[in-house]
């Protein structure tokens, strides 16, 4: 039953987001609460494609990007739990790409590495892989997503094992469980999670997580008959909002089942898909039906903050607050983040604008879905926060 509370916290958040879109932060940005196993509340603004002026959709198909990176981490938990995986498995394990690490320094020389990285570090983020970027190791990364684009713009692409044993080869920034970068971890983990079940990384989430929980439209593709309901993706200008067609770390075509899977990039989703998955973790591992998805150990662990203090200094300013374990960022001081929080809050976001957060002492999961360049946590999502944070102090449990 909806109380008062529940009416002001959905005209509350309705308005913040209209301000953003009126802003032209994004052309159309939706959220999802749930408390306690039922939904607290849904409110959405804006459009889904400004040129055909569709509205968004409670049903909108939104491209996740990093926010896949949690989906990623519960296949590998999965496969730790049933013991088929170790924690301390280097990856050259599985994937011969990396039989000879290496370390690049500043200055681009490179010397042999003590050790390929662990899962365990591939999980945590302080492997030494690197997105492409402008410093050495990063140039090496972007000239083999640049190599894979234009075989996906022809057509083609490269294989999620074959994409991660190039990755593999490059040279690391630093030696593994040193530092902490974000990077290529979860694409890798993906490549592992198909190697080790022997299915597809595709095939092992629908499996085991897509179709257990009634996700019933998050994958690595978008058939035509859903093609509707995938939304516009948009890009800040000095001029407006603009639409945004491009390939990003070798992703952004949904109109075929790609050839790499990306764990770190790759999926699309729902609101309510995400929203299972969400749900499932905040209840350790038990779906909304009732059924066993993850062992409570599993999920204890993988929302259990990993960092040491020396590497959890590389962590970038806005996670002041947060620790990072199983690809998703995990509160244990809050009074250093840049909203309203909770200590054991945890979850993650994405490049265009998605984001997930769980707050088990308050059983609270919030969801918030947009798609434009260069977002992540913004400041409609903090606002967002602060005003559901601010309403459940008020609420009486």
């Amino acid at each position: 039953m909806e109380t008062i509370s529940d009416h002001l916290l959905k005209d509350r958040l309705t308005a913040c987001l209209q301000e953003a879109v009126d802003r032209q932060e994004a052309a159309g940005i939706s959220v999802l609460a749930f408390m306690k196993g039922r939904e607290l509340c849904y409110a959405q603004a804006g459009m889904a494609s400004i040129n055909e002026q569709k509205p968004l959709a409670r049903d909108s198909i939104f491209r996740l990007y990093s926010q896949t990176k949690p989906i990623t981490a519960a296949a590998v938990m999965l496969l730790v739990e049933r013991g088929k995986l170790d924690l301390m498995d280097c990856a050259d394990r599985y994937l011969p790409g990396f039989r000879n690490p290496r370390v690049i320094r500043a200055d681009g020389e490179i010397i042999p590495a003590l050790r390929a990285p662990y899962i365990l570090e591939l999980l945590g983020m302080t492997a030494g892989l690197s997105y492409p970027d402008t410093d050495p190791a990063g140039q090496y990364a972007t000239r083999v997503f640049e190599e894979d684009q234009t075989l996906i713009r022809a057509g083609g692409g490269m294989s999620t094992v074959e994409f991660c044993n190039r990755l593999g080869e490059l040279p690391l920034a630093f030696e593994p469980g040193t530092r902490w970068r974000y990077s290529t971890c979860a694409d890798i983990l993906g490549a592992i999670v198909e190697i080790v079940s022997g299915k597809p990384f595709g095939r092992f989430l629908r499996e085991e997580l897509f179709e257990p929980l009634d996700m019933k439209d998050t994958a690595f593709w978008v058939p035509p008959e859903k093609t509707d309901r995938l939304v516009t993706v948009y890009r800040r200008t000095e001029q407006g909002l603009e639409e945004f067609h491009n390939l990003n770390l070798a992703v952004g075509d949904y109109s075929r089942e790609p050839a790499f899977e990306s764990g770190g990039a790759g999926l699309v989703s729902t609101l309510d898909d995400y929203m299972a998955f969400a749900q499932m973790l905040l209840n350790n591992g038990v779906a909304s039906g009732g059924r066993r998805i993850l062992s409570e150990a599993a999920v204890r662990y993988m929302r259990t903050p990993q960092l040491s203090e020396r590497v959890r200094a590389d962590m970038w300013d806005g996670l002041g607050g947060y620790s990072y374990s199983c690809l998703m960022r995990v509160c244990d001081r809050p009074g250093e983040a840049g909203l309203l929080t909770r200590a054991g809050e945890y979850g993650w976001d994405g490049w265009l604008g998605t984001y997930f957060s769980n707050i088990p002492d308050r059983e609270v999961t919030f969801l918030l879905c947009q798609n434009v360049t260069d977002a992540g946590t913004v400041a409609v999502t903090r606002k967002c926060r602060n005003l559901l944070e601010v309403n459940e102090l008020s609420r009486r449990t």
